[in-house]
């Protein structure tokens, strides 16, 4: 199972917006995705630019949603969100672990080879696709790594 391409910029911002949300739609909002038999959504509320607050999440970064800027590393792996939610349970290069992060429960799925990142959280009825990137700060990787070793220690 190939990793998929990259979804290059290529010098046009709004082009490559339309782009990135084109698959964004068919590969996420309607590629029904499914993890551990529940089905993922995503946010649209509330909408900005006439998309929804799911898609920007997961094109760009930030501190604050006001302060959030645009990251070409993240657009550019837009179609790795569902390929790593298909593959995570299938796949030796993906890694899964659930996690609690204040209220949410969370599951992480991570392609640590190329630091990237697919975070979803439990809902009564399905899982919301909360955000994905680019996870290549050591101390981040080094939290993951220990977070997904405790996870996996004690389902044993």
């Amino acid at each position: 199972m190939n990793i998929p391409d990259l979804v290059p910029f290529k010098g046009d911002w709004n082009s490559y917006v339309e782009w990135l949300y084109k698959i964004y739609m068919q590969e996420v909002v309607y590629g029904r995705l499914i993890f551990s038999n529940l089905p993922i959504k995503t946010r649209y509320h509330p909408p900005s630019r006439g998309k929804g607050s799911g898609f920007w999440h997961v094109i760009q970064e930030g501190p604050s949603e006001d302060e959030r800027t645009p990251d070409l590393r993240r657009c550019e792996r837009i179609s790795w969100i569902s390929w790593m939610i298909r593959n995570a349970t299938k796949d030796d290069r993906i890694s899964w672990w659930k996690e609690v992060r204040g209220s949410h429960r969370d599951v992480l799925i991570w392609l640590e080879q190329e630091d990237y990142l697919v975070v979803l959280s439990k809902r009564k009825r399905y899982y919301l696709l909360k955000t994905a990137y680019i996870a290549n700060k050591p101390h981040k990787k080094r939290g993951l790594r220990k977070n997904r070793e405790k996870y996996w220690a004690q389902k044993n």
